[in-house]
């Protein structure tokens, strides 16, 4: 008899456990909005898991976000919002259910998951917003194309990893691998662009998330001729050090090519690699040669620039490796694109984190990329480009002779190897006998 008792009680408490599970609500703590070029997320930050369904209705556009066993504590207030969608959110409370609603100016393609928590936030409902037709890139010229006489700028895209919800590695103090990389990639574009024959596209200006599969496509129709990721590293022991940089794998040019062939959707994609050709009506033999050759000649110059920007990096910076790495990262897989990812240094060592915070350095790492990039390009440029246009009409690296404005961080030395002179010549050039500037001088820069 008093074991039938007892197996009673131990069912009861179990089913009142289970009881109290279902009926466990999380509050929605806030809501969060970032607003990138070609999408809006909303983010919803939970005290705990919830269930949730989304479904939208038209005339007027509206989203709807049903959340299971929740309550609302949110403010809705100040959320920047004036340049998305978005025209308004409303929600209601109803047995336990919120109901959240979006008022929209326009029609859009919603997309809704479940983030688990992470050092930074905990759980999360994330609602992307992208527009039905997204808005067209303009295009370089296609070589084949264009007249004797027309030449293009190099293009260069610029992938600052990470962004909006995704912080990337957290260093001493806070800092955040996010807002590192942007500033620097923000450092390399001014480079580029003031640099006759180049032309920079960021993939990421803002701090905003783009998926991985997007930063790659973004590059694409950009018709860019480099795909720049740059990354700072981390990792659970504050010992782990050195600055790196990779290209892709073997066995990550293998699986691409594979999905490449498969997809229908890329099918009809031109490949640049290979004279700007398209795969849609190329039997599977030929597609996969095409393929092939795009895909080797794009590994071929992407270990041809990271070797240059190793070597650069490591005149003032240690090294993680000696050599060029090589792993199967998502960013690195444009099949006709030669793609590069540098991770600058650990975020998470004491010592790099401190270099990386500063104005200086992440110019001084912009620099060497800068300096790889141009190096690489003098020496492979892009048919009927400015670059092989000037070259091969005899001129030389770094243009004609004209000036520079020092800016508060520069050296004598960095703006030197930023401009493609050796350091005796500039201060030939400007008649300056030691290695000191002031902020607002202009210096001439004679041709290399």
């Amino acid at each position: 008899m008093q074991k039938l008792n007892l197996k009673y009680w131990i069912l009861t408490l179990i089913a009142l456990f289970a009881s109290s599970l279902v009926s466990a609500s999380a509050d929605v703590q806030s809501v969060r909005a970032w607003l990138a070029p070609d999408n809006t997320r909303l983010v919803f930050d939970l005290s705990g898991p919830v269930e949730h369904r989304l479904f939208t209705l038209s005339d007027p556009e509206r989203i709807v976000i049903d959340i299971d066993n929740a309550s609302f504590k949110a403010s809705l207030d100040n959320l920047g919002l004036e340049k998305s969608p978005v025209q308004g959110i409303r929600y209601s409370q109803t047995n336990g259910t919120v109901r959240v609603v979006l008022d929209l100016s326009e029609s859009v393609r919603p997309k809704s998951f479940d983030l688990k928590p992470n050092d930074q936030y905990g759980h999360r409902l994330v609602v992307d917003l992208e527009p039905r037709q997204a808005a067209n890139v303009p295009s370089r010229v296609v070589t084949p194309n264009v007249a004797p006489d027309q030449v293009r700028d190099i293009i260069i895209a610029i992938d600052p990893g990470h962004g909006g919800e995704d912080p990337g590695a957290i260093g001493s103090g806070k800092l955040r691998e996010k807002d590192v990389v942007l500033a620097i990639g923000r450092e390399l574009k001014k480079l580029i662009d003031a640099e006759p024959g180049y032309q920079a596209v960021m993939i990421r200006d803002g701090d905003y998330y783009v998926s991985l599969r997007d930063r790659t496509a973004l590059a694409r129709k950009s018709n860019a001729d480099l795909f720049v990721s740059v990354h700072a590293d981390g990792w659970h022991s504050p010992t782990a050090r050195g600055a790196s940089v990779w290209v892709l794998s073997e066995r990550g040019a293998s699986s691409e090519m594979g999905r490449w062939l498969a997809s229908r959707e890329n099918s009809a994609d031109l490949i640049g690699g290979v004279g700007s050709v398209s795969l849609e009506d190329k039997d599977d033999v030929l597609a996969s040669v095409l393929l092939d050759m795009s895909m080797t000649a794009s590994r071929t110059d992407s270990r041809q620039v990271a070797a240059q920007i190793h070597g650069n990096i490591g005149q003032f910076a240690r090294m993680h490796k000696k050599n060029v790495e090589m792993a199967g990262f998502a960013v690195l897989r444009s099949p006709d694109i030669p793609s590069i990812l540098v991770e600058t240094g650990f975020i998470t060592n004491p010592s790099e984190a401190a270099q990386l915070k500063t104005a200086a350095y992440q110019k001084r790492m912009a620099v060497a990329i800068f300096s790889g990039i141009t190096a690489h390009f003098w020496q492979k440029p892009p048919d009927r480009t400015w670059i092989a246009q000037r070259k091969y009409e005899g001129g030389s690296q770094g243009g004609p002779s004209r000036t520079y404005r020092v800016s508060r961080g520069d050296t004598l030395s960095l703006i030197a190897v930023q401009n493609g002179v050796s350091l005796s010549a500039l201060r030939e050039a400007n008649q300056i006998s030691g290695d000191r500037i002031r902020v607002g001088q202009v210096l001439r820069i004679p041709a290399s």
